[in-house]
């Protein structure tokens, strides 16, 4: 039988650890032709031969998607390799906890902006004739922040809003192309983005206390976007409970909003955050 992604190209930015990571990993498992970006190169080189032991192949470009041209050469470098484009994972992003109070450096927002909402853009741009020519599928890496606004998470929540709103309207610019456009809301998921969060002096939190809170595993989340992928679905909310959350939102927000902060301070107590 063969694989859904035998031998297509697929580019996944953010895949030296994490969600991206194992998506590769998994994908690799599915024969696909794999261009890996994130700004580590050692990191990806280790997740690269991963790919390759798994049965996929996998080319590491070194990438910082807040840099345009950087991005321009990681489309060029795919095609120089593969000749096509199938597949782009829009996965690079930082992550932001803090209040929306004094003493804050404005430039994490910046910051937050331009990794998360700005990457996605860029590379999104320099792949889309590519994957016109191959009716191809533009995946974006959200989040529930993206859903519903969260306390602590206003730079986080803002980025991922703005990722929703520009795969959104650019799927209906698409009708008709065959291209497809999916946005992918994870729930809480153990990966190393909560340690590498920006504090409100704008650098990295360094911190990782997630004590007993409850948290999908990476392996499970990739599997859940594969299927979506694979469907090309237009979204994915995961979990039902934030599915539900999703839908109540619509005809009760003040509950939503309630119930949102509720969670985060709960789960900030058992994280000791």
């Amino acid at each position: 039988m063969s694989h859904p992604f035998a031998d297509r190209a697929v580019i996944i930015t953010g895949a030296s650890e994490g969600i991206g990571a194992e998506l590769a990993r998994q994908l690799a498992g599915h024969a696909a032709w794999l261009a890996l970006a994130a700004r580590r190169a050692h990191e990806l080189d280790v997740v690269a031969q991963d790919c390759i032991a798994r049965g996929g192949r996998a080319i590491v470009v070194p990438t910082d998607v807040t840099d345009p041209a950087q991005c321009e050469h990681l489309m060029a470098r795919t095609l120089e390799a593969y000749g096509k484009i199938d597949v782009l994972v829009n996965n690079a992003g930082v992550g932001a906890h803090f209040a929306f109070a004094p003493p804050l450096d404005l430039t994490a927002f910046d910051r937050v902006m331009r990794v998360n909402h700005l990457g996605s853009v860029h590379c999104t741009y320099h792949a889309l004739a590519s994957l016109k020519k191959s009716k191809g599928h533009i995946v974006a890496i959200s989040s529930l922040a993206g859903k519903t606004g969260v306390p602590q998470r206003t730079a986080y929540s803002a980025s991922k809003f703005a990722m929703q709103g520009f795969f959104d309207s650019l799927r209906i610019e698409l009708e008709g192309t065959g291209v497809a456009v999916s946005v992918i809301f994870p729930g809480f998921v153990r990966s190393s983005i909560r340690k590498n969060a920006l504090g409100n002096d704008g650098a990295p939190r360094g911190v990782d206390h997630r004590g007993d809170a409850p948290a999908m595993e990476t392996d499970e989340c990739a599997r859940q976007i594969i299927a979506a992928m694979v469907a090309r679905k237009r979204e994915l909310v995961m979990t039902p409970k934030w599915k539900l959350m999703a839908l109540l939102k619509i005809f009760f927000p003040e509950m939503i909003d309630r119930r949102s902060a509720r969670v985060m301070a709960e789960r900030d107590t058992k994280t000791g955050d």
